[in-house]
């Protein structure tokens, strides 16, 4: 199962794993790019398997109702990929009253996860695999009970500190839950994918033309990322690993960037952010 599989990143990884066989999950939020991903899985072979479920992440409701629908429909989850993400420029906030990128990048993968998790720990040994960013070094502080409700604008210059936040809050929930679920046969890890020229900063003037001028120069190839996301979630050699965060450059071991790398800040983090959503569903 596969988040933001409708381009980039996502959309190369699903069609690399269903090439190798695979039944291809994904969840999108377009119904047109998702119906076109079908058909490009499906012109991989005539017998590929794939189904798309459609919910915004960005949305607490819809990520926790997909993965209901999810669950439901499958009785066998071997991997989860949290790869949607969004860099945006200015601040959005939700209905709900997040940040966007807050609930794109971080709460709407936490709360999916969450609700499959039952599934993933009966499918054992499975797979959750984590699409963190090189930006997570931006993040210079992290203060888990006001990011996580900071809804305060921001200038297109400040965006890239707040947006490396949420990646940030990526790898340290990744490697809390891979304690939580160290005694099961579900492991837990992320990655740095590197540059990749894909939609994450649509929002920026220019983008599309940018994006043009470095595929034709064969500059942040998306397939080199998807690389390390599609090992993490098949390969043999990492079957039993867990809580990692991984490079893009030869899957080298990286360390959780400070200021979220003590497992007493993970931990807050994790205890603030069940207790906002248990605020959501209060209300």
């Amino acid at each position: 199962m596969i988040t933001g599989a409708t381009s980039g990143l996502g959309r190369v990884a699903a069609l690399e794993l269903a090439g190798r066989g695979y039944r291809v999950g994904v969840v999108a939020r377009s119904r047109s790019k998702a119906d076109a991903l079908l058909g490009e899985l499906r012109g991989k072979a005539a017998d590929v398997r794939a189904d798309v479920f459609h919910a915004d992440l960005g949305l607490v409701a819809q990520a926790r109702g997909v993965g209901e629908e999810i669950a439901a429909r499958y009785p066998r989850l071997d991997v989860l990929v949290n790869n949607a993400g969004v860099h945006a420029f200015s601040q959005r906030v939700t209905v709900e009253g997040f940040a966007e990128m807050t609930a794109v990048n971080y709460l709407g993968p936490f709360v999916l996860t969450q609700t499959l998790t039952d599934t993933l720990l009966a499918s054992g040994p499975a797979r959750i695999v984590n699409v963190a960013s090189e930006a997570a070094r931006q993040a210079t502080s992290v203060s888990p009970g006001p990011d996580l409700r900071s809804t305060e604008p921001y200038t297109r210059r400040e965006s890239m500190a707040l947006y490396g936040r949420t990646k940030l809050m990526t790898i340290m929930w990744t490697q809390e839950l891979a304690r939580r679920l160290a005694s099961s046969e579900v492991t837990v890890n992320c990655c740095d994918p590197g540059f990749n020229t894909t939609g994450l900063g649509r929002d920026l003037p220019g983008a599309g033309v940018l994006r043009r001028v470095l595929e034709a120069l064969s500059v942040g190839d998306p397939r080199k990322g998807a690389g390390i996301i599609v090992r993490l979630a098949t390969s043999p050699a990492l079957a039993h690993t867990t809580g990692g965060y991984f490079s893009v450059r030869d899957a080298a071991v990286l360390a959780c960037p400070e200021p979220g790398r003590s497992e007493r800040v993970q931990e807050e983090l994790w205890a603030e952010t069940v207790t906002l959503l248990s605020g959501l569903d209060a209300r």
